[in-house]
């Protein structure tokens, strides 16, 4: 199914449609300020299994990211952080940053990497904050299988590749062809894990 939605004022029966898909535990694609996502409810194991068998990847080692909507899911999501690395979150996002972050007891065990760490997302992307506002609490996200870049920015290609894999295609309109930039802050210095569109400063 391809639902349009407004890219700048998300229609509420459209989110709630989404919100409803994710609760039932259903994958949906959907717009982020990057590329296009692959995501569900990160309670719904059976969905987070879904999405691994159509990556062909092992939960535990799969890269996968909470999309939150700000940053008031760090205090549940993850361990508790010093004052300069959340100015440093704060400045950042929302944006097109994936910030690696020390696991709390509250993520479910199997989207825990064996570092017990996972990707935090503010996506600068009224859809995307929108769904998972509706939804109360973050989606679990992911890049869609293949090489194909193009294939991930036109929603009725999206629809066409992908739809009989997923439950439902949000057409945000035309997304972008870059991945986020990924920086682990779980070390004594922050570490770029990959330069994607985000600008990252360069580190000693």
């Amino acid at each position: 199914m391809l639902l349009h939605v407004h890219p700048v004022t998300p229609q509420p029966r459209a989110l709630r449609t989404i919100t409803d898909c994710l609760s039932e535990g259903g994958i949906i694609v959907y717009p982020t300020d990057t590329i296009y996502g692959l995501g569900c409810d990160i309670f719904q194991h059976k969905a987070i299994e879904r999405i691994c068998q159509i990556k062909h990847l092992d939960p535990a080692k799969a890269q996968m990211s909470f999309i939150c909507y700000d940053l008031s899911d760090l205090s549940k999501y993850t361990k508790s952080i010093d004052t300069p690395l959340y100015r440093m979150l704060k400045a950042y996002l929302p944006g097109p940053y994936t910030f690696i972050l020390p696991a709390s007891k509250e993520v479910p065990k199997i989207l825990k990497s064996k570092k017990d760490t996972i990707g935090l997302r503010v996506p600068d992307n009224h859809i995307a904050r929108e769904i998972v506002r509706t939804l109360g609490h973050p989606i679990l996200s992911t890049s869609l299988p293949g090489e194909m870049v193009e294939e991930y920015t036109d929603p009725d290609l999206i629809q066409e590749n992908f739809g009989k894999v997923v439950d439902l295609v949000v057409d945000g309109g035309i997304g972008g062809m870059m991945a986020s930039t990924v920086v682990d802050c779980t070390g004594d210095e922050l570490r770029l894990i990959r330069q994607g569109l985000g600008v990252w400063p360069e580190m000693a």
